[in-house]
Order: structure tokens, then sequence, then C-alpha cells
């Protein structure tokens, strides 16, 4: 058995120059493995089918009533002014309660407005709508323009 034993003459000992990788391949492989087993829980999703629409003209029928609020909040009932959010109310239940009694379909209400009236504007035809029993709402709105 040979021992090396340091002479007297070089009192420093010499340097370990190459690099250690054990630790870096021990980590790198631990890492791999917790990507391994947490992406396909990340990457599953609910499956959904969304809808696909069109913009398509609205076909205006008879029964249909317009409901419009214009910049400063002045309802209108079919290009008519309105009073109050109340006469609003009792002119949709009279209109439901008429369509039910004669069997015609019940109306339709569709909501004109602004772009620069307030939401709460809007609010409040739509929860009109709602307590006078209205099935059916729906917003008009401007084909964007797509050429400009």
């Amino acid at each position: 058995m040979a021992m090396q034993v340091a002479s007297a003459e070089s009192a420093e000992p010499e340097l370990n120059t190459t690099i250690n990788t054990t630790p870096l391949v021990d980590v790198m492989l631990v890492l791999l493995i917790i990507f391994l087993i947490t992406i396909p829980v990340i990457v599953k999703v609910v499956p959904v089918h969304l809808p696909n629409t069109k913009n398509i003209p609205t076909t205006t029928k008879p029964e249909n009533i317009v409901l419009a609020v214009d910049r400063s909040e002045n309802i209108y009932w079919n290009n008519a002014p309105v009073d109050s959010n109340r006469e609003v109310i009792d002119r949709l239940k009279d209109a439901m309660l008429r369509a039910y009694n004669s069997g015609r379909p019940l109306p339709e209400v569709h909501i004109r407005a602004d772009q620069d009236v307030r939401f709460e504007a809007v609010g409040r035809l739509v929860y009109a709508a709602q307590r006078a029993g209205v099935p059916k709402i729906g917003f008009l709105t401007e084909p964007r323009n797509e050429g400009g």
C-alpha cells in the first residue's frame, strides 16, 4: 500500500478543479418528475362547447315591444315617451296579460340604449321587464363597421 504524503517542499494541497455534477443531475431529475406529475393536472379543463354566433338581423314582429333609453335616461315605449319606470312595469304587465289571455305568444322586449347612457338606466329597464314576467329580453345594437 502506497500512501502519498505531502512533502515539505509543497505546502499547498492540490485544488480539485473538476465539477461534481451528481447533485445537479439529482436536482434536475427531481424537477423533471415533479413537472411530469403536475402538468396533466394543470392542463385539464372542463369540456365545454362554446356557441358560434353570427350577427343576424333582428326580425321585428308586431307583438315585440321596443324600449329605448336616450343619453339623458328618458324612456321610450315603441318611440313614445314614458313618464316613469312604474308606468313601464304596468304597461308590460298589461301586455303580457293580454297576450296570455288571447293565446298569442308572449311578446319579446327589445332594449335600445344610447352608448353613452349609464348602465343603471338599462338595468332599471331589465328589472322592470323581469318584474312584469317578460320571458325574453334582447338588446339591439348597431353592426360593427369592419371596413373602417
